[in-house]
């Protein structure tokens, strides 16, 4: 199952679990902590009264009572110092334990907010790469759908130089429609007329040709559709099914759609998962989105962004969400 970056307020995610960035008493506390035990209610508070506290780096799990979640997950993040004390490993730790518990109670979805990146100082952009990287691990084996919730856009930042250069980027080849209506007009004319002769022309050759092409001549130059193409780079690459809708971020019932329906029409979000999952070069990516009939476009700021990373070589799928969030873009895979 797939993993999802969304903004949202974890409080009304409708998931099977979500997870209380806690402070180690379990009794409630400010930000998602707070926030958490207000939409729950009292019971929530009880029955943590009964844990006896959580160390940092641990996780307990309670009922979700008032939340639309059937439970809630509690870990404590460690407080940021300078980074040197052990603060990587110990969220990692949150993650991993609250994963744990998670498929121990057979969740199939849970959300998580990020942890330690308020009060407690974790640098945010770093809390993210730590979220990503621990979740993406659990996934490689595990089947859950996970979600890291944001409340805003400011909660999140990729790294100043990369947002810079993929801005630049951006605008060395963004193209800006501001178009006349008149003189377009007149263009489109112009071009409809030319199509007109076109057609005209063509259709008296063919008209004159005393030898229609057969049946199957003209079945045999279909190309091969999107999911061919799909399955055969697949195999090209020697990987497994599983490797690359993980890869893809792609929900394993999806890719089971793919693979047995050889005209399945998917998105293109979806082609280009499925592009970065088998490190296609940007020529390859433009043949498998032609297969499923669409195209890159200097007009777009998605395409843009996308050629930038194929172009550099870099086939981090969550890293180049990372930035379609950063751009207020669409997200690939899930």
């Amino acid at each position: 199952m797939p993993l999802q970056i969304i903004r949202n307020d974890i409080t009304k995610m409708k998931v099977d679990a979500i997870v209380n960035a806690a402070n180690n008493s379990l009794l409630g506390g400010g930000g998602v902590d707070g926030a958490i035990h207000r939409a729950a209610g009292k019971e929530l508070l009880a029955e943590c009264r009964t844990l006896g506290g959580c160390d940092t780096g641990k996780a307990k799990i309670t009922r979700g009572y008032g939340l639309d979640a059937k439970y809630v997950i509690h870990t404590v993040g460690p407080i940021y110092e300078d980074g040197k004390q052990g603060e990587h490993e110990l969220l990692e730790s949150c993650y991993r334990e609250s994963l744990a518990l998670a498929k121990e109670y057979k969740c199939e979805s849970v959300a998580f907010p990020l942890i330690s990146a308020g009060v407690y100082g974790y640098p945010k952009a770093q809390a993210f790469r730590v979220a990503v990287d621990t979740v993406t691990e659990f996934l490689l084996e595990n089947d859950m759908l996970v979600y890291i919730v944001l409340f805003g856009k400011e909660a999140f930042m990729v790294s100043e130089k990369l947002f810079a250069d993929i801005t630049e980027y951006i605008d060395d080849r963004y193209v800006e429609r501001h178009t006349d209506k008149k003189l377009e007009k007149i263009r489109k004319c112009a071009v409809l007329g030319s199509v007109a002769k076109r057609a005209n022309i063509e259709s008296a050759i063919c008209e004159a040709s005393s030898a229609p092409e057969d049946l199957s001549s003209r079945l045999s130059q279909i190309d091969e559709s999107f999911s061919q193409m799909l399955l055969r780079k697949i195999d090209e690459r020697g990987i497994t099914d599983s490797e690359c809708y993980k890869r893809a971020n792609i929900d394993r019932k999806l890719f089971s759609k793919i693979r047995k329906d050889v005209n399945y029409k998917p998105s293109k979000p979806t082609v280009i998962a499925f592009a970065i999952a088998l490190k296609l070069t940007l020529a390859e990516t433009e043949e498998m989105l032609k297969k499923a009939g669409f195209a890159l476009s200097h007009s777009n700021k998605f395409d843009i962004i996308i050629e930038y990373f194929i172009s550099k070589g870099i086939f981090d799928i969550f890293e180049i969400n990372e930035v379609l969030f950063a751009f207020d873009q669409s997200l690939l895979g899930a």
